[in-house]
């Protein structure tokens, strides 16, 4: 499979540094399983303001996004990749982003990623270029740049070779439908409350199972919307 390329347009590059140097998706990109460009949409406008937004027709607070500077970043990024790579954008219009479409995703060869910024961005240049769109949740943001870096983060923890052990991505969750079981580490016993038994069994069949049940208790007690789901 191919590495994946990831081009993000957005007018606050420098948010994203961190993401290639830290941590499991920081040493990924180092590894060279996946490559980050940014393009700032404020380097194809033409006047001596580098404007990229204006105010809203009909009135109102806020100001919208421009047309022109995006399609300009976007056909700059075309012609750089080469091929037709989905353009995505994170906006509380598009379905929920589940871990399902981060598995379909992570098997691409990656995706130009649109933050917005404002108070949005105009609906034509949604309308004609923009391919997917996903939503994080039932919250607002400042910007697109922090909802791009988690569908980064999460599409890249699955490629392969991203994690020092495959298996962790599998048993996370939401892969099985289920929320994770519960963890524990050293000591046996902190604050007189001790490590679960079978933990400590070396009865990997009894293990499993006990991690089993106890994601479908977690989940039932935290999710039990992903119970009815499935």
């Amino acid at each position: 499979m191919p590495h994946p390329r990831f081009d993000v347009i957005t007018i606050f590059p420098d948010q994203f540094p961190p993401l290639v140097e830290l941590g499991v998706v920081g040493r990924a990109f180092k590894k060279g399983l996946a490559t980050l460009h940014c393009w700032n949409p404020r380097d194809f406008t033409t006047d001596p303001h580098r404007t990229v937004d204006d105010r809203p027709y009909g009135g109102g607070p806020g100001m919208v996004m421009l047309a022109e500077p995006l399609v300009k970043t976007l056909q700059a990024i075309r012609a750089d990749r080469g091929d037709q790579a989905p353009l995505i954008f994170l906006t509380p219009h598009g379905p929920l982003l589940r871990q399902a479409s981060l598995r379909s995703l992570s098997q691409t060869e990656g995706a130009i990623l649109l933050c917005g910024r404002y108070e949005g961005v105009d609906q034509r240049f949604i309308d004609s270029y923009v391919d997917q769109t996903y939503c994080l949740g039932d919250f607002v943001l400042s910007g697109g740049e922090l909802a791009v870096a988690c569908l980064l983060d999460a599409w890249v923890r699955l490629l392969p070779e991203a994690l020092n052990h495959a298996e962790s991505a599998v048993q996370d969750s939401f892969e099985s439908g289920l929320l994770d079981c519960p963890h524990y580490t050293r000591p046996e016993v902190f604050e007189n409350k001790a490590v679960p038994d079978v933990l400590l069994s070396g009865n990997h069949g009894k293990i499993s199972d006990w991690r089993f049940e106890q994601s479908k208790l977690y989940t039932e007690r935290f999710r039990p919307e992903l119970l009815n789901k499935n």
